[in-house]
């Protein structure tokens, strides 16, 4: 452990005290097993940003998941905003084929039918959903 300290009257500290002290802490990251030191100036970054709980991860394993999301200038690289997934890529879509419920037309939609709901072609979707 080592022995850098650094105090703030900012920081998240115990009720009434207005002045918290950290100190370097060693980590172990979950995804390689190497210990990391949690600095005390990273610490105080962390509580002036709200975050509650520690980093999981060594730097280097933290900018390889970077890496792997996309570079992080755009939130759609990594699938949606803020990095989310939305299981979409955009360039394939599957289609069910599907017989109308109103006309028995054969018709398809971008979407599993389910037996218990009626499926319509576009044109009788147009005429139910206009009323």
């Amino acid at each position: 452990m080592l022995s850098s300290a650094r105090s703030t009257g900012g920081g998240r500290g115990w009720k009434g005290s207005g002045l918290t002290t950290y100190t370097d802490r060693t980590l172990a990251c979950v995804d390689c097993g190497v210990d990391f030191i949690h600095s005390s100036a990273d610490q105080e970054f962390y509580a002036q940003k709200g975050f509650a709980s520690d980093p999981k991860r060594c730097t280097s394993c933290r900018a390889s998941r970077r890496s792997m999301k996309g570079d992080g200038a755009d939130g759609h690289v990594a699938g949606g905003p803020r990095g989310y997934d939305r299981g979409y890529s955009g360039t394939e879509r599957e289609y069910f084929a599907v017989i109308c419920s109103t006309c028995g037309n054969a018709a398809q939609v971008p979407f599993r039918p389910r037996m218990d709901r009626p499926v319509y072609c576009s044109d009788c979707f147009r005429t139910v959903n206009a009323d």
